[in-house]
């Protein structure tokens, strides 16, 4: 019979499930795997990184843009725990991704041997499941459920640990068939229900958010909505689930809400949730709907089953995938002579006044700068970002217009927008990439800089430089004011910074070098990092930093 090792049997499993691409820091715990890939190397491309955090922030941007569970390999330890913030992101942000662990051996189990960790305990959690597998003639059985789990219901992280002895173990070679995901949807009672409270309210309002998505469900939601002339919103960092262009977008609700969209979402007669879990972030902290009985009728829509009525008690709940609700919707016939016109347009109106870019203080006008992007940035461009208050200008000013255009942690995980840019162009490289950062935010993955060049992907960094934590900054002076504590930094010149990795690196001090600055980005055949010098008093669209400080007084 002929035989494989259990690191070949994975590798194997990882290919029937349609894996292209993984993400690593390769580690001596788990050779054997890296000598498996050794093999498939024109069939699964293995990017090498800097650092098992970007890794796994890669791993999380690919599952994001993809839909196909992300791929991460570490070592143990100290590899792992590096690892654990993407599995976290990967965990609040419902993305589909599996971390494979080198393991100590088998006989050195519960001996606190080097970088021993049990991972069940600590990324339990954490993650959808955790495993660790310690007979190599169940290796095929292990994987396949992870890409299962990962993929089924609400997609979330799995973790696998690989001992390194089990690894090298010779198994017999048997069939492998790839996963088959479940996904639930609404029954024909569900769509019924859902359409009679539609033609009886007066003030609806549609919530997007969540994963599972693909571009004909976006389509067909688009098509939805335009045809029973529907407000809708985004939650926190899913805005590329509907054109902003579209007139029936209103607006992100998310951190700095809108306080016209805040008030439409208390005074909605009916709310339907297409996606979110209606967490913290998008309820505004729990304050937009009574818990645990909103005033609103709420007809919420989720893949997990779980999720539906975890915080709130539903009007009615629908257990269903992005994909299938999407369909059923496009079904339904239209509202004949919707009462809600009028509620629309003004949402529609309100959305336009908070969507334009305000002026700024300092040589630098950041208003003037998304004026700019606004005008001259491609279509298909995707933006990434992690953390920070530089994001708020992006997610207020920039019209996402295609999906999948928007990578962003919906944990609030800083150092995500680099790594995630470059996944992002190694998926897509015929799309531009555009990685929004601050400077506290870039410092903490920039080493991945590194892994752009060495694998090519060309990609465009703006780094907003205010030399500070801009956030923990903001809230400090809200909260104590004049005792200002641990959020100044002294930063590189972040442009020779770039230059030392071979990448082209300029530095932006007043408004007017900006443009050629970026056309010149567009046009490069390399990575570009743009450092814009931003005036500290430039904390928020809405208020300098005195302005904050001095509400406070």
């Amino acid at each position: 019979m002929t035989t494989e090792t259990a690191a070949e049997c994975l590798v194997r499993a990882l290919r029937i499930n349609q894996v292209e691409k993984a993400f690593c820091v390769p580690g001596e715990s788990y050779l054997a795997v890296l000598d498996a890939l050794h093999d498939v190397a024109d069939k699964l491309e293995l990017i090498t990184c800097r650092q098992e955090g970007g890794a796994a922030n890669m791993a999380d941007a690919y599952g994001k843009l993809t839909g196909k569970p992300g791929i991460c390999f570490v070592t143990r330890g100290p590899g792992a725990t590096n690892a654990s913030i993407g599995v976290h992101t990967a965990f609040q942000d419902s993305t589909p991704m599996i971390l494979f662990i080198g393991q100590v051996a088998r006989d050195q189990f519960d001996r606190e041997a080097f970088q021993e960790v049990d991972y069940r305990q600590m990324f339990g959690p954490l993650a959808k499941w955790v495993a660790q597998i310690e007979s190599a003639d169940r290796m095929a059985e292990y994987v396949t459920r992870a890409f299962h789990v990962a993929q089924s219901g609400r997609p979330g992280p799995v973790v696998l640990a690989l001992p390194e002895d089990m690894l090298v173990d010779e198994i017999p070679v048997r069939e492998i068939l790839a996963a088959q995901p479940a996904h639930a949807a609404p029954s024909a009672d569900d769509m019924a229900e859902l359409h009679i409270a539609l033609r009886q309210a007066k003030q609806p309002l549609v919530i997007l958010g969540g994963s599972g998505w693909d571009v004909e469900a976006v389509n067909r939601i688009e098509d939805f909505l335009k045809k029973n002339d529907l407000p809708a919103g985004a939650s926190f960092r899913c805005q590329d689930l509907c054109d902003n262009r579209l007139e029936n977008y209103i607006g992100d609700v998310g951190i700095g809400i809108n306080p016209k969209l805040a008030e439409r979402v208390r005074n909605a007669d009916l709310i339907l949730c297409l996606g979110p879990r209606l967490g913290e972030m998008t309820s505004s902290g729990y304050t937009l709907f009574e818990v645990p009985f909103p005033r609103q009728k709420n007809f919420m829509v989720h893949s997990g089953a779980e999720e539906l009525g975890h915080v709130y008690r539903t009007t009615k709940s629908i257990n269903s995938s992005m994909k299938n609700i999407a369909k059923a919707l496009a079904a339904l016939p239209a509202v004949e002579a919707p009462v809600w016109a009028d509620w629309r347009k003004q949402a529609r109106a309100d959305y336009v006044a908070w969507n334009t870019p305000l002026p700024t203080v300092g040589a630098v006008d950041v208003g003037a700068v998304y004026d700019h992007l606004r005008a001259v940035m491609p279509e298909n461009a995707i933006f990434t970002n992690g953390a920070g208050n530089y994001a708020i200008w992006l997610h207020r000013f920039m019209p996402y217009k295609t999906f999948r255009s928007q990578l962003a942690p919906t944990s609030g995980a800083m150092g995500y927008g680099l790594p995630a840019a470059v996944a992002a162009k190694i998926a897509c490289p015929d799309r531009p990439v555009v990685c929004f950062a601050g400077d506290g935010c870039f410092m903490m993955n920039g080493q991945e800089l590194a892994t752009a060049m060495h694998h090519k992907a060309k990609i465009i960094i703006l780094l907003f430089n205010n030399s500070m934590y801009g956030t923990i900054r903001m809230h400090q002076e809200k909260n104590y004011t004049d005792r200002v504590v641990a959020t100044e930094l002294t930063n590189p010149d972040f442009a020779a910074y770039a230059r030392a990795f071979g990448a082209h690196g300029v530095t932006v001090n007043k408004t007017e070098d900006f443009a050629p600055a970026f056309a010149e980005a567009l046009a490069a055949d390399t990575t570009t990092l743009i450092e814009i010098k931003v005036d500290r008093q430039a904390l928020t669209p809405a208020a300098t930093l005195d302005q904050i400080k001095n509400m406070n007084l």
